[in-house]
């Protein structure tokens, strides 16, 4: 489609009973010009491609097999197949409101230094399910929730940068940094993350813009084993992890690491017990003190390395 104005992209693994929705909220967007919708099927063993092929008489629908297991991976795919010079990113699990490519395109098109834009997520609970009470506002965000109020904001906190689940770029700002970086993202089960904050850093540092856009709205699927402790624990074992190898990349590894994972550890250990009272913000500062020991052991993992390297 070479007048195709703006692409959507969905990375999809082993998630065929979301899948068809994500899908189909993407064909009918209310888009003035011509989009495609591009499924990356990043190794899916499941009914994903049946539920592809169930939509495959529509002309904008595009299926690509890729094998090797990565997030980053089927990103970097994704833009590669697309025709848009936007990328809009939708999660397997997540469902667009019926404007969100137009409100994406729109804010690009009155902006040239628009790099990155991504709009709120609310969640999508399972049928009979509220959100539990030990459930902080703070870790339903691992969760994928995102809201920056009702006017648009533009980021220079990569902190509050755009969840990945509803995510755009520009093409030309991917191709100068070189794409998504496979040293982050999720692969399998594993939990790294970190990539959108990286990316924002990196859009900042070259002089590129990053927004909130409060009506490019997704709802995302809350799945039953997320609701369990044990999965936001090891949520925040991976954040420790990203956020260590993220230092990593930008060049500011080293002893000091020991020394903020510590304290931070700490801190986060005091808290937990400091608000015994009150579940939500015990527990998620117990997962934020279970996150620096993650942070911690990449760390001494990394110096180690660096040891072996000059007795080499």
């Amino acid at each position: 489609m070479p007048d195709t104005e703006i692409s959507a992209i969905i990375c999809t693994h082993n998630r065929d009973i979301y899948l068809g929705a994500a899908i189909d909220s993407l064909l009918a967007q209310d888009f003035a010009a011509e989009f495609e919708v591009v499924v990356v099927d990043n190794g899916s063993s499941d009914r994903t491609v049946e539920v592809v092929a169930q939509r495959s008489s529509n002309y904008r629908l595009k299926y690509i097999f890729e094998p090797v297991i990565g997030l980053s991976v089927a990103r970097n795919t994704g833009a590669k197949v697309a025709s848009g010079e936007i990328l809009a990113y939708l999660d397997d699990d997540a469902v667009a409101s019926e404007r969100w490519l137009q409100t994406l395109y729109s804010a690009y098109q009155n902006n040239s230094q628009l790099a990155i834009a991504g709009g709120k997520v609310t969640l999508l609970w399972p049928e009979g399910i509220q959100q539990p009470r030990w459930l902080s506002a703070g870790l339903a965000g691992n969760l994928g929730a995102y809201d920056l109020g009702e006017s648009i904001v533009y980021i220079n906190q990569p902190g509050l940068t755009p969840r990945g689940l509803n995510y755009s770029l520009r093409r030309s700002f991917l191709e100068e940094i070189g794409g998504f970086d496979l040293h982050l993202g999720r692969v399998g089960k594993n939990l790294l993350s970190n990539e959108e904050l990286q990316m924002t850093e990196l859009a900042l540092q070259r002089g590129w813009q990053v927004a909130y856009l409060p009506d490019a709205l997704v709802a995302h699927n809350v799945s039953p084993e997320r609701l369990q402790r044990s999965w936001f624990l090891s949520r925040g074992w991976w954040q420790g992890i990203s956020e260590c190898y993220r230092e990593q990349l930008s060049g500011k590894a080293g002893i000091g690491q020991l020394q903020r994972g510590s304290e931070r550890f700490f801190r986060g250990l005091y808290k937990a017990l400091q608000y015994f009272l009150d579940p939500a913000a015990s527990f998620d500062n117990l997962v934020y003190a279970y996150g620096q020991i993650g942070y911690l052991n990449a760390a001494i993992q990394g110096l180690l390395s660096i040891s072996n390297l000059k007795h080499l």
